[in-house]
């Protein structure tokens, strides 16, 4: 298989490139010479960087998209289906990083770890203790998308005794929790509001300013969040994902009530370098002409 083109489209891990450099002649878009268009049969992408209809348009020979990634929403999944081009992503790999981030964001928020530690670097604390938190035990978790990543998320509040409830595509009545039909009923009940839904243009602005307003003083629309926050509506966010990473709206940067992350739910060593290995193994499989291991399109 070293002589199939395969197109990198942002550095990504290191362990990938090096994966793919080992069985395959590796292109890398940001030293991507046009002549080698008709070479490449593959791309790799991941959640910020895939390969939007015009890129697909120019590369005549393109074959398969494999993402480094869950989301899947930088591909445009129209484009692939017109010209039957495989799509794959890498769930499941990377849900037990992910639910662990969330329940530490959880945690950082509502007792203000961030703070607390420049609280102690800036000496503050010879002059008296600081302030008190919110605990986490025992409050209502909401979670939008009860899939893997939800799921996971739901099994940890548990164990902080925290009455789960959910709204997603459909009821699951099998794993125990309350559903609610509406997004707007959930985060009515709900003292704590976990997205964990996929971008979608079904999703996309789905946390609006009407469930913002229902959340309280207790994300998504992000403009909305933003002023919500701003204008004191909204208790506080704990955010590991943007609308136009890596850019940031710069209003959050001087709020306390803010933990601010940059996108790295999943990245351990151990999840990331099990992500390339998907990867690798639904390229290995495609030019084998054998079945994807995890095919979205």
């Amino acid at each position: 298989m070293e002589s199939i083109g395969v197109l990198m489209m942002c550095p990504m891990s290191s362990y990938l490139e090096n994966e793919l450099q080992k069985r395959f002649n590796l292109v890398r878009f940001w030293n991507f010479p046009e002549t080698h268009r008709n070479s490449i049969r593959a791309v790799v992408g991941n959640a910020s960087t895939g390969a939007d209809a015009e890129l697909i348009d120019d590369l005549p020979k393109l074959e398969i998209i494999s993402s480094f990634s869950v989301g899947i929403d930088k591909i445009d999944l129209g484009k692939c289906k017109e010209k039957g081009i495989r799509v794959t992503n890498t769930p499941d790999v990377l849900t037990e990083d992910v639910a662990d981030l969330a329940i530490g964001l959880i945690l950082a928020l509502l007792r203000r770890l961030c703070e607390c530690d420049s609280y102690v670097r800036s000496g503050k604390w010879k002059y008296g203790g600081f302030q008190l938190t919110t605990k986490f035990s025992g409050k209502s978790v909401g979670i939008l998308g009860l899939g893997r990543i939800g799921t996971a998320i739901a099994k940890r509040a548990d164990a902080f005794s925290c009455p789960v409830s959910y709204h997603s595509r459909r009821a699951k009545p099998d794993l125990g929790y309350k559903y609610y039909p509406t997004v707007l009923e959930l985060a009515e009940n709900s003292d704590i509001f976990v997205v964990a839904c996929p971008l979608t243009d079904q999703t996309r602005g789905i946390v609006n300013r009407q469930v913002m307003d229902a959340l309280g003083a207790k994300g998504v629309d992000e403009q909305e969040l933003v002023k919500a926050l701003t204008e004191g509506r909204l208790g506080g966010a704990a955010l590991d994902v943007f609308e136009q990473e890596p850019h940031v709206p710069e209003e959050l940067f001087q709020l306390e009530n803010v933990v601010l992350l940059p996108h790295v739910g999943s990245s351990t060593v151990e999840t990331e370098n099990a992500m390339a290995d998907l990867v690798v193994s639904n390229l290995e499989a495609h030019f084998a002409g054998k079945s994807l291991l995890t095919p979205v399109v």
